[in-house]
């Protein structure tokens, strides 16, 4: 199959099957919070639930909704994020990490990955729902200067919390980039303050994040964005190596920084050198910083970062150049279908094993933000193709 046959493949998938079971099964109801997971016979779980899961699937309907999917949306959208209010703000001003299936909160505490993705929600609802733009700029607005407040790092980027607690992580900055490129883009947000702070994290990754003789992007780092000590600091995960680039091609294309775009190739080439395990042809979970296998296991999430960055780098290259980026995103799509074929359409797989078998679990809800942005950047790339 082609590029153009896998999309059109997995955009049937998203609106007949994935779309309508997750806002049938996914969304409860009597609480109008997002379940955790659903299991392989398609019922929802009473797992406890992370609070990045409820923005997570917010976004999910929102932008589907932005792009015309007839189903309800709206419902899932509005009565999601004020679950996410209700059960996760705290009197800080910030979302806390977990709570049980019944809503009640069981871990308030701070995580700026949880943070990043009320940013990226606020931007994806004040596109949807024009009468409350006013209120998702002043709570975005509001959110960014608690969070300068709480734990902005002297040098660059956050601290993990305020009293500050190590490792310093990339990912957390990876989720608060991605939010910043999509609230610099919303017309009446900030823009000075959103560019400015993707600006911030760009620099922070090209001069920390990403090591100087490898080119490859850490994990985990001291206090001084300097690798953490021992085998946690010498983490590189391929997936994030996929993720970083895409956004860097996103970041450097609007900014015209042709170091970024150095760099992204740089990344995208050790995910695809080191990070697909064979014959398997799946991106695995984590490598060390000699490229070695640290955990064979293959996650979900990987192969749509896969995907994402290889079509964005065939929509910005040219002639063998680009065929090879698409043959490398047949590659990740055929991947990812593997993923998606469950006993109950609309559900997927989250973990592939060394010997090739799956994980049996219930599907994970806060996989669907991977998939569905996949879908819809495989869209966008395909029609500047």
């Amino acid at each position: 199959m082609d590029i153009a046959g896998f999309s059109a493949t997995l955009n049937e998938w998203l609106t007949q099957a994935a779309l309508p079971l997750w806002r049938d099964k996914g969304f409860d109801p009597s609480s109008g919070g997002f379940v955790e997971t659903i299991d392989m016979a398609g019922q929802p779980t009473r797992a406890d639930r992370r609070s990045r899961v409820q923005p997570r699937q917010v976004y999910c309907f929102a932008e589907a909704g932005r792009r015309g999917w007839p189903g309800d949306w709206r419902t899932p959208a509005t009565e999601g994020i004020a679950y996410f209010d209700r059960v996760y703000l705290q009197p800080s001003g910030f979302y806390g990490a977990v709570a049980d299936a019944d809503g009640n909160l069981t871990d308030p505490s701070f995580d700026l990955y949880n943070q990043a993705f009320a940013f990226l929600s606020f931007a994806y609802l004040a596109q949807v729902f024009p009468e409350r733009k006013a209120e998702m700029i002043a709570r975005s607005n509001a959110l960014r200067e608690k969070l300068e407040a709480h734990c902005k790092h002297p040098v660059a980027g956050f601290e993990e919390d305020n009293p500050p607690r190590l490792p310093l992580c990339s990912n957390p900055h990876m989720h608060l980039f991605e939010a910043c490129l999509a609230s610099e883009a919303v017309e009446g947000f900030d823009t000075v303050a959103w560019t400015n702070l993707a600006d911030e994290i760009a620099f922070l990754c090209m001069d920390h994040f990403i090591d100087r003789e490898t080119g490859a992007l850490r994990e985990f780092f001291d206090h001084d964005w300097s690798p953490m000590p021992g085998d946690k600091g010498r983490i590189v995960e391929p997936g994030h190596q996929f993720e970083w680039a895409w956004l860097l091609l996103r970041w450097g294309e609007r900014r015209g920084n042709a170091d970024a775009l150095v760099k992204a190739r740089r990344l995208f080439e050790i995910g695809e050198q080191y990070g697909i395990a064979q014959p398997r042809e799946v991106v695995v979970m984590t490598l060390y910083d000699d490229f070695s296998v640290a955990d064979p296991i293959a996650r979900l999430w990987p192969q749509t970062e896969w995907l994402k960055a290889a079509i964005r780098f065939a929509a910005l290259t040219q002639a063998e150049e680009r065929e090879r980026y698409l043959r490398s995103a047949v590659r990740a799509a055929t991947a990812l279908t593997r993923f998606l074929d469950t006993p109950v359409k609309g559900l997927w797989r989250d973990k592939h094993k060394a010997d090739g078998s799956f994980v049996d679990e219930p599907a994970p809800a806060s996989t669907f933000y991977h998939i569905l942005c996949a879908i819809y950047e495989m869209d966008d790339c395909l029609k500047r193709l």
